[in-house]
């Protein structure tokens, strides 16, 4: 055998095993995670506290002029005896000053920030969290509807565990009037959700949610607050937390009903900055193999440079099989590019598992999420190629890009809100 050929036929059975062991792997530990919480019942409001501690909910603004009084109007119904609600309004251009300042005319709870310029969401959490006496600040998007229930649900994560730096929420998606919005739906629960779920189970966070996350403030104080420079700055504080020795949780109660793109466009800009985020966070972090201190971190890295390898192999054997129709390589089997022969059937029974297993986990707080089911058959020829495509071009930009540049906002695809009212409906019913 030629050492293309065998090249070709290892690189072959890396491509579709590790995403089925990492498929089999996500659905394990999720199921662990709703083992040991099973004990819970469908959501409702959470048990009372021993203690009621202050929190700060921080709601960075740019240009959030449409979104930001229904944003703070959750915000402020929460049900917690004491919370104060602070808004950062970071440079925006348009109208989002006048908004906050009325609203902090009307509200006694609610304070507001204006930042002259633009700094990005990293400068503007920091503000509010310096200008608050609370240590438990519970950051939020601009444009993100907070479950009235989810500061207490989050604390008591805290009160239970000093150890713990950081809670991560549970996000919904509210656009859901196109097919990308629909696929998110169940992306959400099938990925983003049962990926938090395994990976609690087995140890370490990959990352927080940006736009639902309580944080301990000495814990972030000790590590340097959040990363300027850093174009996902959720992840990268996880990784500055965890590395200094604190826990990280997930609490899927902790709702919060968010607007995302609905456009292809809108979709890429976003899986492109994520994916930038995290080729910034492995090369930051790359050190962490050689600490055996920090060796419970490991298998995230690991995990992260082999998705990288996975996608940039995807791509050569893409290009392998395109020049073999001008110029002949000899490879056997190469007229099926990206999977080994007879198994997309298992991949694809495989894919539909882990939804499957995702929306029965969820639908303890959308009960109708089964309906979504029929749309994620979709998500491989969406989803996956869009986010593999972002990983190959993600690495190069962020090499070119260079340290120390300041990650400055972006206005997003906020997707098409006419056709929400039937998640509006649930958001109330919480």
């Amino acid at each position: 055998m030629s050492t293309l050929q065998h090249f070709w036929h290892s690189a072959l059975h890396f491509v579709f095993y590790y995403p089925l062991f990492m498929s089999y792997l996500w659905m394990i530990g999720a199921l662990i995670f709703y083992w040991k919480e099973r004990q819970d019942p469908p959501y409702q409001q959470p048990e009372a506290l021993p203690e009621y501690p202050k929190v700060a909910v921080l709601v960075p603004c740019f240009n959030e002029g449409d979104n930001a009084e229904e944003t703070l109007s959750h915000a402020l119904a929460l049900d917690y005896p004491n919370f104060e609600v602070i808004a950062i309004n970071d440079g925006s251009s348009d109208n989002t000053a006048a908004v906050l300042n009325r609203l902090a005319d009307q509200h006694e709870k609610l304070r507001v920030v204006h930042l002259a310029h633009n700094q990005g969401k990293a400068m503007a959490l920091q503000a509010g969290s310096l200008l608050t006496d609370a240590e438990y600040l519970l950051g939020i998007d601009g444009d993100a509807l907070l479950d009235r229930h989810a500061a207490t649900w989050m604390l008591r994560h805290f009160l239970q565990d000093k150890t713990v730096a950081a809670v991560t929420g549970n996000p919904r998606i509210r656009t859901r009037s196109t097919l990308i919005g629909r696929i998110q739906v169940g992306e959400f629960s099938s990925i983003v959700g049962m990926i938090k779920r395994a990976q609690r189970s087995f140890g370490r966070l990959f990352t927080v949610s940006g736009v639902i996350t309580a944080f301990r403030k000495s814990a972030v104080h000790e590590v340097g607050y959040w990363s300027p420079d850093m174009l996902t700055e959720d992840i990268d504080i996880t990784w500055k937390l965890q590395r200094a020795g604190w826990n990280i949780h997930f609490e899927p109660n902790a709702l919060v009903w968010i607007l995302m793109p609905e456009t292809f466009k809108g979709l890429w800009k976003q899986r492109l900055r994520w994916a930038m985020g995290g080729a910034q966070v492995l090369l930051k972090n790359i050190d962490v193999l050689f600490q055996p201190k920090l060796n419970f971190l490991w298998p995230l890295l690991c995990e992260l440079v082999l998705t990288l390898v996975w996608s940039y192999l995807m791509l050569f054997m893409a290009m392998l099989w395109l020049i073999h129709f001008v110029v002949p390589l000899g490879i056997s089997g190469i007229s099926s590019p990206f999977l080994p022969y007879g198994t997309g059937m298992l991949l694809g029974v495989t894919c539909l598992l882990q939804f499957a297993i995702s929306k029965w986990m969820d639908s303890r707080y959308e009960p109708s999420l089964g309906k979504n089911y029929f749309w994620m058959i979709w998500y491989p020829f969406v989803f996956w190629l869009i986010t593999l495509t972002a990983s190959i071009v993600a690495f190069p930009k962020v090499l070119l890009r260079g340290n120390g540049q300041r990650a400055r906002w972006i206005s997003p695809d906020r997707g098409m809100r006419h056709s929400t009212s039937n998640n509006e409906q649930v958001i109330h019913e919480k």
